[in-house]
């Protein structure tokens, strides 16, 4: 795999299995493939395994970007029943929604196994993502956010996966570098 640089600084989240059948969580599966690629792990910070509980995911992910202070925050979750990477374009909790600020339509462009979704799945995704989207616009940081459902991982669909995958984080650090 060729050498990226990634511009800005980023924060990667996983969560950890919820479900007795799960062995493991595709979203913490995918984040733990990029740990092999050694060239991004200066410019990445990991959150893996968060508690599969939207307080608790919350309050860990807010204070890792309080900390860290990225340009952008990638959270990531599995969507089990879905083929393809989807990033989500909104969360909603109530009646409130709150959108990403990224481009979704630019920043998918030209990938093979990415869409777009508008159903973050009304669980601790959604509930993650909400709260991560509302301390941003709350705080004074200027980061980007999206949130990136991930499907099983196979010896088949992870080339693909982890090459779109790959470019997302490499188009949202180039986003990110000009805010």
């Amino acid at each position: 795999m060729s050498r990226l640089n990634l511009p800005a600084k980023i924060l990667l989240t996983s969560f950890d299995t919820w479900l007795p059948h799960h062995t493991s969580n595709a979203s913490d599966d995918l984040l733990e493939e990029l740990t092999k690629i050694d060239h991004y792990l200066s410019d990445l910070t990991f959150l893996r395994k968060l508690p599969v509980e939207v307080v608790a995911a919350s309050q860990r992910a807010i204070a890792k970007i309080n900390q860290v202070q990225p340009q952008a925050i990638v959270c990531c979750g599995m969507a089990e029943k879905r083929q393809k990477l989807t990033v989500e374009s909104r969360a909603i909790r109530g009646n409130s929604t709150l959108k990403t600020r990224v481009d979704l339509e630019e920043l998918i462009a030209g990938l093979a196994i990415t869409n777009i979704s508008h159903n973050a799945g009304k669980f601790v995704c959604e509930g993650l993502y909400y709260e991560v989207l509302a301390h941003l616009q709350k705080s004074r940081f200027n980061s980007h956010c999206i949130f990136v459902h991930v499907p099983r991982l196979t010896e088949s669909n992870l080339p693909e996966v982890l090459a779109d995958f790959l470019a997302i984080v490499q188009r949202i650090a180039v986003l990110s570098r000009v805010i």
